[in-house]
């Protein structure tokens, strides 16, 4: 027997493909909107009044950077103290109407109508009984973002099977044990979900809020580009906007995972 025939074959490993496939998928198709803008620009040869390049806007994020940045940490202190705020007023809410009959025929009905009056209708009220600091913006970020918060907390502790809460009253658990034990872990994937949806309308409540009125964030930057038409300097205020909605659902998905693993691992043994 040959010496050639007994070595094992090891297979060479491609690098570049692990490399590849490290990249997130969402990744790459903000990469291939990245290039076909550019190129779509520089071929079109498109004015940047009306659609600035990407590599003009990472400049203006170079040459601007010390206005963008301070501007960006006011906004999203604003989304994140609202957020909590609307989970504070929500999450209780959403318990009492939960749990008591009343409150679900006198209050529930009240706080979907809310929801049809335009924020923006309200928000020179806002302005005239707070002024112009950060109450005004905090409640009309609350106001956008409390409801699916409500919403979902009540569709999740409503949806514990009545044999469990029988079984729990069975057992002679107390109220408070089969909320926390038996109601609370049912209700918690309904309740993230409203979580995640809310962080999304708190950076939309953010924006409007300093668009009706105020002297700093990422809203006033771009009233402030445009009535100087410098739309480079908007683009790059809306990609940070972006980047703060982002990045802040990713948080709120991680503490999800953290809180409720089992649902995660559950779902994971269902893909494989």
């Amino acid at each position: 027997m040959s010496i050639a025939a007994e070595t094992p074959v090891v297979p060479k490993v491609n690098v570049l493909n692990r490399l590849l496939a490290m990249v997130p998928p969402a990744l790459w198709s903000v990469i291939v909107l990245i290039i076909v803008w550019e190129l779509s620009v520089k071929i079109g040869e498109i004015p940047n009044y009306i659609l600035p390049a990407p590599s003009a806007i990472l400049a203006e994020f170079g040459a601007y950077w010390h206005r963008l940045l301070p501007n960006a940490m006011v906004t999203g202190g604003e989304v994140v103290f609202g957020f909590l705020c609307a989970v504070l007023i929500g999450v209780p809410l959403s318990v009492f109407i939960a749990y008591s009959r009343f409150m679900e025929r006198s209050v529930y009905p009240l706080i979907v109508a809310s929801q049809t009056v335009p924020k923006v209708a309200i928000a020179p009220l806002l302005l005239t009984w707070f002024g112009y600091g950060l109450a005004p913006k905090i409640v009309i970020v609350v106001l956008l973002s409390f409801f699916p918060i409500v919403i979902n907390s009540v569709m999740g502790l409503k949806s514990a099977p009545r044999e469990m809460v029988y079984l729990a009253r069975s057992m002679g658990a107390s109220g408070w044990q089969q909320f926390w034990k038996f109601r609370l872990p049912q209700a918690l994937p309904s309740m993230f979900a409203g979580f995640k949806l809310a962080t999304v309308l708190s950076v939309i409540g953010a924006i409007v809020a300093e668009f009706i009125g105020a002297d700093k964030g990422l809203g006033y930057l771009i009233l402030v580009a445009g009535s100087s038409f410098n739309i480079t300097r908007q683009f790059a205020a809306i990609i940070l906007i972006t980047i703060i909605g982002v990045v802040f659902f990713m948080v709120i998905e991680r503490l999800e995972r953290v809180v409720i693993p089992w649902r995660h691992r559950g779902l994971s043994e269902t893909d494989a």
